[in-house]
């Protein structure tokens, strides 16, 4: 409750700093709200001083800690404290970069502004500014298109004391002003896509997000932790590389023993694994759904994951009777499926209904993660002793990627419009060497080509890898990683060190620009689901500029990131592997079963979704298709592989 004693105050702070960094502005203070909005800004209110202490942490990155000391008889209403940094320039050029947000300003989804996807194009009056919760690296970068420069404010995300709103944090953003653009770190005003306090809170729309101000108290001290760092972008390291890089080190996410034991996260996937077992007359193999979803399903591919076990169970060789059921499961699929692949493109039908034995879908996301299972489990076999027979496997596998690699090389084909078929890449280089058809080898490269001249740039971002297929996504940019890893292990066991160069820096800018959507810091969360766990949040990763949730995706990612790891010689890389393996496992309740849709942000796709206050804090509990329990199992069996050398490593 405001007091009644309360008085609004214009009049400007007293600033006291040592020296002032760069274009890092002098403070200035908001008073009043109008419209949504911030009523004035000042520069003076009488008791109130600033301070900036700074600290160079080494060359081009410089710690800032501001304090805001009232000393004022009566509080202060409709406060908004600031801190602004000038990027002098062509704001066209500026292209901003909020990991999980808006990256490069999100050019696949510009025009919009219908508030389903935040867009920014540096044009007069445009402003982008974000909860700080909502950002899984919590920093704004401007980097310049033309000139390489860049220029990154890095923040220690934290509530603001004295708000008016439950649960305000600082918001932090960029703004295109007259000669240039800030980037702005506000006491909680939030807006994007030319709208006042509005939170991008739903998957289509936004929701009214007003009142985000503050009441300063007499004896009242604020402080607010930054970071500035600047550099010049270079073709070897964007300015969002370098700036990832540096949030790696601030934040060293590399705890993975707050969480399960590997082995034991192993051991309960797999048995909740077999909880999804359906033997059926005329149909065998791991369900999509639980069953008391009165679903019976299999399914391949993205959701469905029903061709992972087939390759992760006799890896793992958790138990003799999981050989049994990954023959089995890989058998019923090649038989099922084979009959339904295109002979144009090599796409089938990945979903078979048990109840009715209806077959239907087909895409290249669910084709290629199910052919690079099944591709896999074939290598495996082969080494397996006899234990297994991959017949039938190979046939299925055979038959697809000749049409798939037909249908890329072909002279009428359409290059995709965004990264899903980047999944088809692994599966078409595993599958080069294992059935001896450079056929395969020359499509994947066709595919990495369109990849590369698209995104390493700043006019496309890795986009629509799965769900998100209108937007910047994680799953875009893991769908290009994934294949041109694939392509470097091959450039590596060809000795072709061109290649080797090509893909490996093709594989880095891939796999850094997915890796800003991942948590690096603990959250704290109000009254919830969440808190009622203690849940932790670094090691989780955002889904994408539409689904501003976080999601354990990222477990299939790790393989591929501890590899990069090894081959750059960068730790850091393996142990924050092993923190998202790890840190995704918590929320599994004692069945084995795991929800998802975190709630880390004021974004939601479920549940009471009325107020735009209530939503942080929760989860979908009852969401728990299948591949939240596959790629647990498949990054384990990578990793088993990898230990033991049959994967190709550097």
């Amino acid at each position: 409750m405001r007091s009644s004693n309360c008085r609004t105050v214009a009049l400007a702070a007293i600033f006291a700093a040592t020296v002032v960094h760069g274009g890092l502005l002098a403070p200035s203070i908001g008073l009043g709200w109008k419209d949504g909005w911030v009523g004035e800004w000042k520069d003076e209110i009488p008791g109130l001083t600033v301070t900036d202490s700074q600290t160079k942490v080494s060359d081009g990155l410089v710690k800032i800690v501001r304090r805001w000391t009232f000393t004022g008889s009566e509080p202060i209403e409709k406060v908004t404290l600031s801190v602004r940094y000038h990027v002098p320039g062509d704001t066209a050029a500026l292209k901003p970069f909020m990991p999980g947000i808006l990256m490069y300003g999100n050019p696949s989804n510009r025009g919009r502004t219908d508030g389903r996807v935040p867009v920014y194009a540096g044009e007069k009056g445009e402003f982008a500014i974000f909860e700080e919760h909502r950002l899984p690296m919590p920093f704004a970068l401007l980097e310049d298109s033309r000139g390489g420069g860049f220029t990154a404010l890095h923040v220690l995300p934290s509530p603001v004391r004295g708000a008016v709103r439950d649960d305000l944090w600082w918001s932090v953003g960029v703004e295109a002003v007259d000669g240039g653009t800030d980037i702005v770190l506000l006491s909680g005003p939030i807006g994007y896509n030319r709208r006042r306090s509005v939170a991008k809170a739903l998957q289509a729309s936004a929701m009214a997000y007003d009142d985000a101000y503050i009441t300063l108290h007499p004896g009242q001290i604020i402080e607010k932790t930054f970071w500035i760092q600047t550099g010049t972008a270079t073709k070897d390291a964007f300015g969002f590389e370098q700036a990832m890089d540096v949030s790696l080190d601030i934040f060293k996410p590399w705890n993975p023993d707050r969480y399960e034991p590997f082995d034991r996260i192993v051991r309960a996937k797999r048995d909740y694994a077999m909880t999804r077992w359906i033997d059926a007359p005329g149909a065998c193999g791991f369900g999509m759904y639980d069953r008391s979803a009165g679903r019976s399903e299999i399914v391949l591919g993205w959701c469905g994951c029903a061709a992972t076990c087939g390759y992760a169970l006799p890896v793992l060789d958790l138990d003799a009777g999981d050989w049994i059921k990954a023959q089995r499961s890989l058998d019923f699929i090649a038989d099922t499926f084979i009959g339904t692949i295109r002979p144009g493109d090599g796409f089938f039908n990945v979903r078979f209904n048990v109840k009715t034995g209806a077959k239907s879908g087909g895409d290249p996301v669910s084709c290629g993660q199910a052919l690079n299972s099944i591709v896999k489990a074939i290598r495996f076999a082969g080494k397996s002793g006899g234990r297994l027979d991959p017949s039938k496997w190979r046939a299925f596998a055979e038959k697809a990627l000749d049409a798939i690699s037909a249908g890329i090389l072909d002279a009428s084909w359409q290059k995709p419009k965004s990264t899903n078929a980047g999944f088809l890449v692994a599966p078409l280089v595993s599958g080069s060497e294992l059935f001896g058809k450079e056929r395969y080898l020359a499509a994947a490269k066709r595919l990495a080509d369109v990849f590369e001249r698209r995104y390493f740039g700043y006019d496309a971002v890795y986009w629509g890898g799965t769900l998100d297929a209108n937007c910047e996504d994680k799953e875009g940019a893991y769908a290009a990683f994934q294949g041109y890893v694939a392509l470097l292990r091959d450039a590596i066991r060809r000795k072709d060190a061109a290649e080797e160069r090509r893909y490996a820096r093709l594989a880095r800018h891939a796999m850094d620009m997915m890796l800003t959507y991942t948590m690096v810091w603990d959250a704290t969360f109000p009254p919830g689901r969440l808190s009622d766990h203690a849940f932790k949040s670094t090691g989780w990763t955002v889904v994408s500029a539409q689904n501003q949730h976080l999601d354990a995706f990222g477990v299939l990612t790790t393989p591929e990131i501890s590899w990069m790891g090894g081959y750059l010689g960068d730790e850091r890389l393996r142990k924050l592997a092993e923190v998202m393996y790890r840190a995704c496992y918590q929320l599994t309740d004692s069945s084995g079963s795991l929800g998802e849709q975190i709630q880390q942000t004021n974004f939601a796709q479920r549940g009471d979704m009325s107020d735009v206050y209530r939503l942080r804090g929760g989860y979908a509990e009852r969401w728990t298709v299948f591949w939240l329990t596959a790629h647990f199992l498949n990054a384990a069996a990578d990793f088993k592989e990898m230990a033991h050398g049959h994967v190709q490593k550097h």
